[in-house]
């Protein structure tokens, strides 16, 4: 009993495999059965239609061979020679040269005399040139006399100029200020001061009275008063073009070359070169 007890709780079951008979057998799954093959989708029946034929496009047309021009061939027309017309068309006449013209040069003026008659006792029978100062000293011409006009009240009235002093104080003022002008008119030149007004008292209002014709312009009484700003840009290239001077530029440079050459007619040994 005691035997029976200690197998129990230890677990010894030979016994019970020794007294039972037990069928052990090994246990295989089952079969597996084939599957059915899948069938194609049937298709419905089609009638077959009339025989269609396939064009293929149309293919590109064969690329124009490169040919150099055989300048040695000589056409077949050539012996006949072209026309006028076409001659023409294929070599139009060439324009003739025209010589540029140095703006420094004389003008070139068939219709224009060389000479007019001087407008004035200290201008000479040359358009734009005045006598040289020797020349009017010994001609006794000591005032150089010019019209004004006052710009307020428009009163006319006569101005005038002592020509040795005038001169002496715009030549001194060339020598001082001349290597600081850069060939350019200075401020006082450009907008110059007038004399005073002697009907209504207004100063700075007699401005000098412009000739409308170019020939008969006072050019020795504005060098004197110091007052040829007032002319327009046209009137001094007028000068600089009889006095065969350089006449391009802006304003004041063509004024600066108007002064330069008015001194320089009045005393030709000055230093009033440019």
């Amino acid at each position: 009993m005691e035997d029976t007890d200690r197998k129990r709780k230890s677990g010894d079951n030979s016994e019970a495999f020794e007294d039972g008979d037990l069928d052990l057998c090994l246990c295989t799954p089952p079969p597996r059965r084939p599957k059915p093959p899948i069938q194609p989708p049937t298709l419905p029946f089609l009638s077959p239609g009339p025989p269609q034929h396939y064009s293929p496009p149309p293919l590109p047309p064969p690329p124009q061979p490169f040919l150099l021009p055989d300048f040695d061939a000589v056409p077949p027309n050539a012996t006949a020679g072209p026309s006028a017309a076409t001659a023409a068309a294929a070599d139009p006449p060439a324009r003739p040269l025209r010589s540029r013209r140095n703006p420094s040069q004389a003008p070139r003026g068939a219709n224009k005399s060389v000479t007019v008659p001087p407008p004035f006792p200290w201008a000479t029978d040359r358009r734009a040139t005045v006598h040289s100062l020797d020349h009017l000293l010994s001609q006794n011409i000591r005032e150089i006399t010019g019209e004004a006009q006052c710009k307020r009240c428009e009163a006319s009235q006569m101005i005038s100029y002592d020509l040795v002093s005038k001169f002496n104080e715009v030549a001194a003022f060339i020598r001082a200020r001349k290597h600081l002008m850069h060939d350019r008119a200075p401020v006082e030149w450009m907008n110059p001061v007038f004399p005073d007004c002697g009907s209504c008292g207004q100063p700075n209002s007699m401005r000098p009275v412009v000739a409308a014709k170019k020939r008969s312009i006072n050019w020795l009484v504005m060098l004197l008063g110091q007052t040829l700003g007032c002319c327009t840009l046209d009137q001094l290239k007028y000068f600089c073009k009889h006095t065969k001077n350089h006449r391009t530029g802006a304003k004041d440079r063509v004024l600066y070359l108007t002064y330069l050459a008015i001194c320089k007619q009045l005393d030709p040994a000055g230093p009033f070169d440019r």
